[in-house]
Order: C-alpha cells, then sequence, then structure tokens
C-alpha cells in the first residue's frame, strides 16, 4: 500500500489546491496544542504571546531546515506536570532553557545519530504507538474532564461524546478533502461567537529568565529530569523513522542531530521570554501527512499564523482560545492517535511487533514513555539471547 505522503499532490495538481491541502495538514496537530497552551496561559497566567511564538519560530525553523511537514508540539510531559502543579512561567522558562541547552550540545556532539542507528526499530515503532495511545487517552480526558478553561462553555457529557465521535470520522473518512481546514474555521467561528468582550491587539507582556536557584532547582528536578528522556525518544529518534516511512529519500536531513539542534536553540528562545517548550513529535508529522500536508508549505503557514496571531493578537487570545469547542480538538486528537497506531503496521516480525505492542501498551498504560521503553529494551534483550541461544543450539546438532 502507498504512503499517505505517495497519494496526494501529483505535480499537476493546480497550485491552490496544494496549498489548500497543505493549510488543511498544518491546522491538523491543534488537538495536541490548543489545551495545552490554553490552560497554561489562563492557569499558570503563561504570557499568550510566549505561549505561541515559540511553536511558531520552530515551524518556521522547520520549513527552512527540513522542507517537510516535521511536527511542533508542546513539551507534554513537562506542560502536564507545570499545570498540574500550577507553576509560574518564570519555571517553565528555566526548564526550556535547561532543554534547549541540552539538546543544542546533544544535536552539535554527533552523540545522538550514533546512538539513532543502533537503536531498533521496534522500539521506535513502539514509542509511536505509545504515543498514539496517549493520543487518543488525551482525546477522551478532553471531553470526559475538560480543563478549566473549558469547562464555562463545556456541553453536556453524551453530546460532548457524540460529537466528538462525529469529528473523529469525519476527520479520518474525509482526510484527503481539506475536512481539518473546515472543522478548525468552525472552530474559530464558534469560539469568536461565544467569546463576550472586547478584543484586545498587540502582543502580550513577557518575562525574562528568573535569577532565583530555587526556581531552577524545581525546574530542574520537577519538569527537566523527567521530561528529557522523552523527548530524546519521541522528538528526536522517532520523528526520523516517521520522516522516512513517509517521504522516502525526501527525508534525508531528517536526523537525530539536526532534529535535537533545532529544538534546542527555539528553546533558549521560549526560555528566554518564559515561554511554552516546544519540541519536534512522531505523531504530529502523522497528523499532518494524514491531512494533507506534504512540503514545507504547511509548517510556513502554520509558523506564519502561529508568530502573527502572538505579536498582533497575544493581549486578547486567552479568553477567545477557552472559548473554541473542546469536541473538535478532541476529535481531531483521537484521529492523530488512531492513524498514527497505523505505523505499528511495518513491522513484519511477530518478535518485533511483540516489541513495540510492550512499549505501546506499558507507555500508554502508566503514562510514561521512559517505562514502556525500559520494558521493550527488557523483552527486546531477552528476545536476541533467545535467538542466539536457539542458533548455539542448532550448530551443536
Amino acid at each position: 500500500m502507498d504512503s499517505p505522503a505517495s497519494q496526494p499532490h501529483s505535480r499537476s495538481a493546480a497550485p491552490f489546491g496544494k496549498w489548500c491541502s497543505e493549510a488543511a495538514g498544518a491546522v491538523a496537530d491543534l488537538g495536541v496544542f490548543a489545551p495545552l497552551a490554553v490552560a497554561l496561559v489562563v492557569g499558570n497566567g503563561m504570557s499568550a504571546t510566549a505561549a505561541l511564538l515559540p511553536a511558531g519560530l520552530l515551524y518556521l525553523l522547520v520549513a527552512w531546515a527540513y522542507q517537510l511537514p516535521v511536527g511542533v508540539q508542546p513539551l507534554k510531559a513537562l506542560a502536564a506536570v507545570a499545570i498540574a502543579g500550577g507553576l509560574p512561567p518564570e519555571t517553565i522558562g528555566a526548564a526550556a532553557i535547561c532543554l534547549g541547552a541540552l539538546f543544542t550540545l546533544l544535536g552539535l556532539s554527533g552523540m545522538l545519530d550514533r546512538l539513532a542507528g543502533v537503536f531498533p526499530q521496534s522500539l521506535v515503532r513502539g514509542v509511536q504507538a505509545a504515543v498514539g495511545l496517549l493520543l487518543i487517552r488525551s482525546a477522551a480526558m478532553l471531553v470526559w474532564q475538560p480543563p478549566e478553561p473549558f469547562r464555562p462553555y463545556a456541553l453536556p457529557l453524551d453530546w460532548s461524546l457524540a460529537l466528538t465521535v462525529g469529528v473523529l470520522v469525519l476527520a479520518v473518512r474525509l482526510r484527503r478533502l481539506n475536512i481539518t481546514l473546515v472543522l478548525v474555521g468552525l472552530g474559530l467561528w464558534i469560539a469568536l461567537g461565544r467569546f463576550e468582550g472586547e478584543m484586545r491587539w498587540g502582543p502580550s507582556g513577557l518575562t525574562g529568565p528568573s535569577l532565583d536557584a530555587e526556581i531552577w532547582w524545581t525546574a530542574l528536578v520537577a519538569l527537566v529530569l523527567p521530561q528529557a528522556p522523552l523527548t530524546l525518544a519521541n522528538a528526536c529518534i522517532a520523528p526520523v523513522d516517521a520522516a522516512r516511512h513517509y517521504f522516502g529519500d525526501q527525508a534525508s536531513k531528517v536526523s537525530p542531530g539536526r532534529l535535537a539542534r533545532t529544538l534546542g536553540v527555539v528553546n533558549l528562545v521560549a526560555g528566554g521570554i518564559s515561554g511554552l517548550p516546544v519540541c519536534h513529535g512522531s505523531g504530529g508529522m502523522t497528523a499532518h501527512v494524514a491531512f494533507g500536508a506534504r512540503t514545507w508549505r504547511a509548517p510556513l503557514l502554520m509558523g506564519l499564523a502561529l508568530v502573527g496571531l502572538a505579536l498582533a493578537a497575544g493581549r486578547g487570545l486567552g479568553p477567545v482560545f477557552s472559548a473554541f469547542p473542546v469536541e473538535i480538538l478532541a476529535g481531531l486528537l483521537a484521529a492523530a492517535g488512531l492513524l498514527h497506531l497505523g505505523l505499528l503496521a511495518a513491522l513484519k516480525s511477530r518478535a518485533d511487533l511483540a516489541v513495540a505492542l510492550t512499549v505501546g501498551l506499558v507507555g500508554g498504560i502508566t503514562l510514561n514513555l521512559l517505562w514502556g521503553l525500559l520494558a521493550g529494551v527488557i523483552l527486546f534483550t531477552l528476545a536476541q539471547v533467545w535467538r542466539k541461544s536457539r542458533r548455539g543450539e542448532h550448530v551443536s546438532d
């Protein structure tokens, strides 16, 4: 079967049609980004400009550096801990600076490219499966327990669930018809209709890095240490595998070291304004590709949109974002998760599939990719030992 990237955009397609498809793919990953950004802006006091600008800058860097729709996502584990703990933007910014420096140095050292060369594909696909399950779980939680900023507009659970399933079905069945562009446009129209008050224009205020040692220690222990292994696996190694799967030789510029450098540099910027730390993600790439993105156009469009919103409307975006229908976000999120699970189909041997499923299930159930990776490494090692012992038995016979 052809990969999604090989099917739409023929050279004879009309330029306008290409841009429409790229725009539909560009917005396909908002289900991950929007809830976290809104929660941090409304609940943690982060500047809306600081929440949007790093992601927009990284999308623009992606368009230039890779020429492909490489995903850009918030650091989900870090954001979840920060939201749950009510950590201030200065602590989040300190974590961004630490992670930015770490991954910039790792990318420059060449260490990640060597590590990726010995990282089994079964473990990579397992990480991707865990991400798919976590995306589906996040979609369910958006409906079951919406974040506080969305609750004033919450519908009864049965209505919300039905609408989410409807969005999911539409997103999967009509993904080649630019349906995500329609759905996100509808969501913005509803949000603007719900919003009461006068829109405030211009960027919101920015906060520089803190000099408080306690803030940096909290950032290191609570945010950086749990997030770093996950970023290594899902933002530097897994996206390379996904890019090769979707784009083949066109993805030659996508390497673990380069991904570490691009996300590292932008996180240094994010930390400098106490903003939302961002990374690349294999789930984001699946969402973009599945809904029409194929080239640099999608990250360019998304980057320009986010930077434009951050600078032109940052002061008034918090209330508008919280009015966006959570059912549309959840449906797009679940669709991306289901499509991401489809990457398991590329594994041919039962042993590799067992390892990948172990990583995916353990990571998805425990909500921790690190535990999933450890379980997968143990199973992979046992399988290798068993294979060698079987070969030894055959030789002695």
